[in-house]
Formats: C-alpha cells, structure tokens, sequence
C-alpha cells in the first residue's frame, strides 16, 4: 500500500507540544490553511474554507520544530497522511495525521535565522583520524567566516574593492572572445 504524501501551507494555530515515548520523542502541532480567492464582487480577496490538519514530527525533526515553530508561525509541512481510528464511548472515531518528514517556515512572509543542529560524529578510523580534524577545522572556520559576514549586516558584499577585479581571465586560455562556432561540438554518445 502506498502512503498518501502531501505538502500543506499554513499557519500553526497551537503552540507545538513535545511528548517522549517509548519509541522515541514526537512534536505535535495543528496547522490551518486557508483557501484565499479572488472575489469579483468585492473587487478584492477573501478567505475560503479552511484545512486543518494535526502534525507529528519525530525525533530529530521533532526537536527542531519545537525549538524552532511557534503558534501563529507560517509554515511548509512536507509528509503522509495517516488516518487513526479508535473505539469510543460515542462509537468509532477517527482522526487524519501528517506524519511530517520536512517542516520549513515559509519565507515569503518573514525571514527566519538557520543554525545548524550539531550531530555527535562517528568514531573514524585511526588512520582517517587527521583527515577528519581538518575537516572539522575547515568546518570550523567556514561556520566563523559566515558568522562575521553576517554580523556585518544582509546587505554587505563579501568583495568590496572595486579598483581590482575579482579575477582575470588569462587571454591565451579565455575563450571568452573566440566565435561560438570556433568551439568544438560535444560529443553525443
């Protein structure tokens, strides 16, 4: 049997609650989406019906989301639907869950800040022992540069002389001047 996926803009309308089982950690939240369409009547948008939707996010993503989303968020939930079905006093009930494997803010109405969650390394090999601290190193100060570009401010550019060019093509090599049809056809195989 396939799973249905789907992918759901919307608004989280209550606050994300982090539960741990014996299967892991959940986060759940509620989403509403609410269908915006032209009114010809009123020369302007109204809202349609709206879609709400409860949301489980699992372990790692569980903890992100509930670091990261808030009521009222803007939100992209990326999962498969699911639907739950139990015995009641009132008879038999049922519910439909996202199972998310992607949430995201939505970034046409805010702007949002990313850090990147740090995971525990596996234990490398003794040889590849060296190779991984450069990695680490290099990681390190890339994380670093970025941060004090950012520091300087969005709009800042990270090459500021204009009286010297960035690079310079070298005028035997360039084929920057040479005809389109001086350049060789690829091969098709």
């Amino acid at each position: 049997m396939s799973a249905t996926e789907i992918t759901v803009t919307g608004n989280v309308v209550t606050p994300p609650s982090r539960v741990r089982t014996q299967h892991g950690s959940v986060t759940n939240f509620r989403v509403a989406s609410t269908e915006r369409r032209y009114d010809a009547a009123t020369q302007g948008f109204v809202d349609g019906a709206s879609f709400f939707v409860d949301v489980e996010c699992w372990n790692e993503l569980g903890g992100n989301v509930s670091h990261s989303v808030s009521k009222g968020d803007p939100v992209i939930v990326r999962g498969t639907l699911r639907t739950d079905e139990w015995e009641s006093e009132a008879g038999r009930r049922n519910r439909t869950r996202l199972r998310a494997v992607a949430v995201g803010l939505d970034l046409r109405r805010g702007t949002a800040e990313f850090r990147r969650t740090q995971r525990a390394a596996p234990a490398a090999p003794a040889g590849d022992a060296v190779e991984e601290a450069l990695r680490d190193a290099l990681d390190t100060a890339m994380d670093t540069a970025m941060d004090d570009a950012m520091e300087g401010g969005a709009a800042e550019r990270d090459y500021t002389d204009p009286a010297r060019p960035l690079y310079e093509l070298d005028p035997d090599s360039s084929v920057a001047g040479a005809a389109h049809d001086a350049l060789p056809e690829p091969a098709l195989h």
